[in-house]
């Protein structure tokens, strides 16, 4: 029987879900540029913890996303987890938020209630559209329309360790990508969030030789 396939990004390793994907499909990390599963050429999952939700709606954000999400696939998906939720929020925003997303973007909003529940989701959507779509799973979505500063920001992302927050310290500091990737492990130890191992970790990377 066909495995199913998922490719996760690599910024939600932390949520536990890739974990449990893992037992019942062949998972792939990689950092992604937009989305966090991808289930096929036309399907990319969004998910967010009803947390992120309410704090993208608070800083603007979320349709930023969902504009870029739509860019890329064909049919995208948001899953909202709302695991251990108890802030206060307006609830006529939250709802708001969804409606427009519902139907100005004709985006499908599944809400979950638990990591293991959003894994079953991804899962069942995956099966359905690899089995019996006989779609596959490929990163070939439109191209992301990414600024600059975006650009610079996922690259520095992609060295070992380095969170959205902690590349925006580096960008900061050095100003650049190249003078991130130039900077010696003292030059990066300045740099609040990183410590002796993560900037040590950081150069060997960046030093070691590529082996074919």
């Amino acid at each position: 029987m066909q495995k199913i396939k998922i490719i996760t990004d690599s910024r939600e390793v932390f949520s536990g879900i890739p974990s449990i994907l893992s037992s019942i499909a062949d998972v792939e990390i990689k950092q992604l540029a937009v989305g966090d599963y991808v289930l096929s050429e036309r399907i990319c999952i969004e998910r967010k913890t009803m947390n992120d939700f309410v704090d993208s709606i608070i800083k603007k954000r979320i349709f930023d996303q969902i504009v870029r999400l739509r860019e890329a696939y064909e049919k995208p998906v948001i899953v909202i987890e709302n695991e251990e939720f108890e802030r206060k929020f307006n609830m006529k925003a939250l709802y708001g938020a969804i409606a427009c997303i519902l139907v100005d973007y004709n985006i499908p909003v599944i809400k979950t209630d638990s990591r293991e529940e959003t894994s079953f989701i991804i899962y069942s959507i995956a099966c359905r559209e690899q089995l019996k779509n006989k779609r596959e799973v490929a990163l070939r979505g439109k191209k992301p329309k990414m600024e600059l500063k975006e650009w610079q920001q996922f690259i520095v992302e992609g060295l070992p360790d380095v969170s959205a927050v902690l590349a925006k310290r580096l960008l900061s500091r050095f100003k650049s990508v190249r003078n991130v990737m130039n900077a010696g492990i003292e030059d990066l130890k300045q740099v609040e969030g990183i410590g002796e191992k993560k900037a040590k970790k950081i150069a060997d990377v960046l030093d070691a030789i590529w082996e074919d």
